[in-house]
């Protein structure tokens, strides 16, 4: 047991630490661009939730990109309504690193470490650091996830870990606190989604439980964002209450319709060629989960942004209304 708890440990240590250097390459190399893509092309709503996706694709974190636009919105270089678009786009962005995770590149992870290595000791420009610091993240992610792979093997046969991975897929509401509770503690929904696929690839994580713990790494990921808006005007306050009203609104809806959900990525994985693939299958949910709630929502975002404007007034709104009341 102390050999798969250190392990593992040391596995989520190098994921995190992977995940962490490469933010920031990809922040130093991609940051300025993601800014002017997310400024430029957020004329509606449709193009907000394209602009969020790129841009959430090209940083590799929904957090930083809504970040990103909580820290635009304050500025006053984006309004809260063009935010609310971008927001979505965060959320289907943030299934493409799921989306690679179900692949298995695993065992190229020590080729991309070593040209990582190469390039960020190496490289005669910063642009090439930078590069090798994205390439040498990349590598210690994916060897990172390998070590858990491996430290959670014995697990296989282990009996009340097998029990207590058939209660959180009988119990979707309990899978998805411990999903939410996970993701807030390693602070990132990309890394929580990114382990539970390679526990399925590995047989230990079952379709119902993988989407419970799914479900729950949305609303886990809203904690960073919300302190992102500590400190800020009142428009992008609301930024920050939309991402996480839209996160937990639809994470409940997906407890109730928890096995449609699974029955859908079943037949979706099939239909792509790759068969009882479990790790394809949550990956694809997740796909499927984001997909279907910004559909859902889009449609009503100018309904949205005035409840929020009121639920949330500007401060001089506020004062004029205290003076009334007074008066």
């Amino acid at each position: 047991m102390f050999k798969i708890v250190t392990g593992a440990l040391a596995g989520l240590v190098l994921f995190l630490y992977g995940v962490t250097r490469m933010a920031e390459g990809l922040e130093a190399i991609a940051g300025a661009r993601a800014k002017e893509l997310i400024s430029k092309f957020t004329t509606n709503r449709y193009a907000g939730v394209a602009t969020g996706t790129v841009a959430t694709t090209i940083l590799d974190s929904s957090s930083v990109t809504i970040i990103i636009v909580i820290a635009m919105v304050s500025a006053g270089l984006l309004t809260f309504v063009e935010s609310l678009g971008v927001v979505l786009g965060a959320n289907i962005g943030t299934t493409i690193g799921a989306q690679i995770v179900a692949f298995k590149i695993n065992e190229y992870a020590p080729i991309a470490m070593f040209v990582g290595f190469l390039l960020t000791f190496l490289g005669k420009t910063d642009r090439w650091k930078q590069i090798g610091l994205v390439v040498l993240g990349l590598g210690l992610l994916f060897f990172g996830l390998d070590t858990i792979e491996g430290a959670m093997e014995p697990f296989k046969d282990y009996q009340p870990f097998i029990k207590w991975m058939e209660s959180l897929g009988n119990n979707t509401v309990l899978g998805a606190l411990v999903g939410a509770l996970f993701t807030v503690l390693i602070q990132s929904s990309s890394a929580t989604v990114a382990i539970v696929v390679t526990l399925a690839s590995q047989g230990l994580v079952s379709l119902p439980a993988g989407i419970a713990l799914v479900l729950g790494a949305e609303v886990g990921t809203c904690a960073d964002t919300l302190v992102a808006t500590i400190g800020r005007d009142r428009p992008a306050v609301r930024t920050g209450v939309f991402h996480l009203l839209f996160n937990i609104v639809c994470a409940i809806v997906g407890i109730f319709f928890a096995s449609q959900l699974a029955a859908i990525a079943q037949w979706v994985t099939q239909l792509v060629g790759t068969g009882d693939n479990v790790a394809r299958q949550i990956a694809n949910a997740q796909l499927i989960f984001n997909l279907a709630g910004v559909a859902l929502v889009i449609g009503f975002l100018p309904l949205i942004a005035r409840a929020l404007e009121r639920l949330i007034p500007d401060r001089k709104n506020q004062n004029r209304e205290a003076e009334a009341v007074k008066n």
